[in-house]
């Protein structure tokens, strides 16, 4: 947690650690201030940039975001860190807040304590970024609190969804479909011999993928390339013709059909081709 708000003359704020448990006996000990008394301070704070008051502030309201992290524990991720993040979110909430709003200081919080906490289970939930946008985060809070049972949303339950934030039921969808994805190991876990378990690596694996080797025969493949392009312009136009006809052509033409068109005998074609062949192979050998 930043010190931005703890003077060195004053107690240190509290920061949730393995041991939960004690963290929550020393912030209960903590005083709760009156609405006279949040004025008083967020006045002092505003107007002489008191930190100590703020640390008052933050001190006392310690509780309600242990209470607002509890609801978030089903996202599978431990309640110190969802305590902090939200201890930050306070700690903004405390810097922003204005006494002339005439509301509680814990009302004004609870938008910055979620939202950092929000961020944090996006962060976290999953390797992979499940919601980026807006709209995206919207849905996956919603979904997450909506879903009574693990089947999937009817049509209906989807168009309700959609039309509650104003979004295309597609995105609803999609949401959902990302939520039940799980995240899988990339290499294979350790089990019993007869247990056939599966994960990308068994799938992406190639022997031959070398970067160096991948490298190399990507330049041996350019190199003859090149080579073959030049030999077949060294030839003469109707040699040329006849074998790429003959050997590059999807459709290929018989002997008797360059033949006809040439004016020769099919022998003759076969004559030239081989003759070509022969030029091509002695220019790819040397």
């Amino acid at each position: 947690m930043s010190n931005a708000l703890v003077p060195s003359n004053s107690q240190q704020l509290p920061v949730p650690g393995t041991d939960i448990g004690s963290y929550l006996q020393k912030i209960a000990e903590i005083p709760l201030l009156s609405a006279d008394e949040e004025q008083r301070l967020a006045r002092e704070l505003q107007e002489h940039n008191d930190l100590d008051a703020a640390r008052r502030l933050v001190m006392s309201q310690l509780r309600f975001v242990v209470h607002i992290a509890r609801s978030y524990q089903g996202y599978g991720l431990p309640l110190a860190d969802l305590v902090q993040e939200g201890n930050i979110g306070l700690m903004k909430a405390v810097k922003r807040f204005d006494p002339d709003v005439g509301v509680r200081l814990i009302s004004f919080a609870v938008h910055w304590i979620r939202a950092e906490i929000h961020e944090y289970v996006l962060r976290n939930w999953r390797i992979v970024k499940v919601a980026t946008t807006k709209a995206q985060r919207k849905l996956f809070f919603k979904l997450r609190g909506s879903k009574q049972r693990l089947a999937w949303f009817s049509a209906e339950e989807a168009q309700a969804v959609a039309d509650d934030l104003g979004v295309p039921t597609e995105q609803v969808y999609e949401m959902e479909s990302r939520l039940a994805g799980q995240d899988t190991s990339f290499d294979l876990p350790t089990g019993a011999d007869d247990e056939q378990v599966y994960a990308p690596a068994s799938y992406l694996a190639q022997p031959q993928a070398d970067p160096a080797d991948l490298v190399e025969s990507e330049r041996d493949t350019a190199s003859r390339h090149g080579v073959l392009r030049d030999a077949l312009g060294d030839l003469d136009p109707r040699s040329r013709d006849i074998l790429q006809r003959r050997w590059l052509s999807e459709h290929k033409p018989t002997l008797h059909d360059l033949a006809g068109e040439y004016g020769v005998s099919a022998e003759r074609i076969r004559q030239i081709e081989k003759a070509a062949m022969k030029k091509l192979k002695g220019v790819l050998s040397a």
